[in-house]
């Protein structure tokens, strides 16, 4: 039997600009992804996902036709196809699994049974799908008796992105592997690289998340609605970049010195650029207004929605440690540390 465990993240500041070159900051966090992979009985593959209520059992081949389908899917779509999520609530597993098995085939592996669960709402902009996806590769490799090499299951883990999201940044699924804060960013050739962050803990303790509910589009839907707002405003939408690096650059330098009067204003920064580029809903801009007007600052935290009463999952920071904002009504507090440990095998 193989244990394997993976984070979820948060992205502290970043999103959507990431997606176009521009660094952001993310923290693993203390809600983690769980997967036991061991030999089956029988033959084929057996699927124990009881947060889906999912229990089933189907064959190697039957995985990698799946796995197949998802990937000519989305060529097409890098072609210029709309984008096409798969309605099936376990895909993300069996393309985990699938794109694990690649160079394998699948008639030749043995019958395996796989079971996940998560703590991590899904939806909510903590990188489920990430850390599922890294979880189940990182065990897939084990449970083969090879060893998770961290680039492998990194190229990997951004295929099953890739199905699952359209053009993820390779954010979520970096964070995850390596815990901790990471700064990502793009070198010249465009290549992504995450450093890690050395944060002030006192400032870290002074953010709480919340979960405003599941937005009303997919992350897909929602990075597809800001390319086509990037075509239809190239000029305009380079300014909110530039704001948006700004923004990112000065909170990142806060939390290193400690600064805590610093923390505030570029999370109000960001936080308008995401409602320039239309990711943030006019009920969710309503409460972030209050929190500020209650000496406070929020931003979402992830994709965000087109629509809908919510956005998935928000950032708040408290100016004071003694007298945090109210809590918004209708939003669940998620109580977890940031900066949790990355990817482990091994010990679940």
């Amino acid at each position: 039997m193989v244990a394997v465990s993976a984070p979820g993240k948060l992205i502290l500041m970043g999103e959507h600009g990431a997606v176009y070159g521009q660094p952001a900051l993310t923290a693993a966090l203390g809600l983690r992804v769980r997967a036991e992979l061991g030999d089956g009985v029988g033959q084929g593959v057996e699927l124990d996902l009881p947060d889906l209520g999912i229990h089933t059992h189907g064959s190697w081949r039957e995985i990698a036709e799946h796995t197949a389908r998802a990937r000519a899917r989305w060529l097409a779509y890098r072609e210029g196809a709309l984008f096409e999520r798969d309605d099936d609530p376990a895909a993300l597993v069996r393309v985990a699994l699938g794109e694990a098995a690649v160079e394998r085939a699948p008639e030749a592996l043995p019958p395996l049974r796989l079971r996940v669960r998560s703590e991590l709402p899904v939806g909510a902009g903590f990188g489920s799908s990430a850390a599922v996806a890294v979880s189940v590769i990182a065990g897939f490799l084990a449970w083969r008796g090879g060893e998770a090499d961290p680039e492998r299951v990194g190229r990997l883990a951004l295929e099953v992105e890739r199905r699952q999201h359209g053009r993820p940044s390779g954010v979520d699924h970096g964070t995850v592997l390596r815990g901790g804060l990471q700064w990502a960013d793009r070198d010249a050739a465009g290549e992504l690289r995450l450093r890690p962050v050395a944060a002030r803990p006192e400032l870290l303790q002074a953010f709480r998340i919340y979960d405003s509910g599941p937005p009303a589009e997919s992350t897909g839907a929602v990075v597809a609605a800001v390319a086509d707002r990037r075509r239809d405003d190239p000029a305009g939408f380079d300014t909110v970049l530039a704001r948006m690096r700004t923004a990112a650059m000065s909170f990142r330098a806060a939390l290193e010195s400690g600064d805590r009067a610093a923390v505030a204003a570029p999370v109000r920064d960001f936080e308008r650029c995401l409602e320039e580029v239309g990711v943030v809903p006019e009920p969710v801009r309503r409460m972030v207004r209050r929190l500020e007007r209650a000496g406070g600052a929020a931003k979402i935290s992830g994709a965000g929605a087109l629509s809908g009463a919510a956005a998935g999952c928000l950032l708040v920071y408290s100016l004071s440690a003694r007298r945090a904002p109210p809590a918004p009504a209708g939003w669940r507090r998620i109580e977890c540390a940031m900066g949790a440990p990355g990817l482990r095998v091994g010990a679940a």
